[in-house]
């Protein structure tokens, strides 16, 4: 067997991989997106709508150059981005999401935490959707799609999972209102249940429904913070106030001890199912003893 050149294996060590990977698809989405919104502020366009369409542009952009880079790059055909079964997956990542969320603020609402103060015109659904589907889409693509995926190629799926959480989690550090208690259940809440959601379905839709619908209700539908950001307009006005424990604080509900609880237990059913369809990537020294 021929063996490759030194240029070739550098340009696919998988940290080369990774930094090419947010490299390109951060700046090709970002820049989209910020002279989207430039023209359409030059056309005088209602500011949320405006949002919503360099999000979606955004996110299109985000997709498209993940595909098409990884197609080259990698020689393959990018079957995370395969529309076999997508209704299916947005679907069930939705109610996942949702239903997740809903039990977060349910015992906030038990504790006497949570009350509505206003309902709000539908149109201030806006601001939240843009925020909920051009978060989901972006991170997924760069924590799930490059991260996480390159990572498990060569140290399996377990390290592959801590790394990528553990990065997910340390990244939200940075967030207003962060803390290392709300860092660490990030890293659990999204950083382990989403990671577990790609090697359950081998897709990304599943994960980015997840993460929309859990961002989305949040904010949209209970008026909560969500990572710590307080979104402008929200179907629901609400007050929420206790303990940091229960409520999460400024951080927002994703801060709460039940937020994790619940998010880790549906991220070790699906642990479970994703064992026993064998989606379960061995290190690379592990496959190497194998095939010897």
């Amino acid at each position: 067997m021929e063996k490759k050149n030194i240029g070739y294996k550098i340009l696919h060590f998988p940290l080369t991989k990774i930094l090419i990977g947010f490299i390109v698809c951060g700046i090709i989405a970002g820049v989209g997106q910020m002279l989207t919104s430039k023209l359409l502020e030059a056309a005088s366009v209602e500011k949320d709508y405006g949002n919503l369409l360099a999000g979606i542009v955004m996110a299109s952009l985000a997709i498209t150059t993940y595909i098409l880079l990884f197609k080259v790059y990698e020689k393959r055909k990018i079957s995370e981005f395969s529309l076999k079964s997508i209704v299916k997956y947005l679907l069930l990542g939705i109610a996942l999401g949702a239903v997740l969320q809903s039990l977060t603020i349910l015992v906030i609402y038990l504790n006497k935490g949570y009350s509505v103060v206003s309902v709000n015109p539908i149109l201030y659904l806006l601001p939240p959707l843009t925020m909920a589907f051009t978060s989901a889409i972006f991170e997924e693509i760069l924590f799930r799609g490059v991260i996480f995926r390159i990572t498990e190629e060569k140290l399996g799926s377990y390290l592959a999972l801590l790394i990528s959480a553990l990065i997910f989690g340390a990244m939200h550090l940075l967030n207003p209102n962060s803390s290392l208690l709300a860092g660490a259940g990030i890293a659990i809440q999204a950083g382990l249940l989403l990671g577990i959601a790609y090697m359950y379905t081998r897709n990304l839709w599943f994960p980015i429904a997840i993460h929309f619908a859990w961002n989305f209700t949040q904010s949209a539908i209970f008026g909560a913070n969500v990572s710590g950001n307080a979104i402008s307009k929200t179907l629901v006005t609400s007050k929420i106030e206790g303990a940091v424990w229960f409520t999460g604080g400024e951080f927002g509900p994703e801060g709460s001890v039940q937020a994790t609880i619940f998010c880790l237990t549906a991220a070790i059913l699906l642990f479970v199912l994703t064992r026993k369809q064998g989606n379960i990537v061995k290190p690379y020294w592990c496959k190497s003893k194998s095939s010897q």
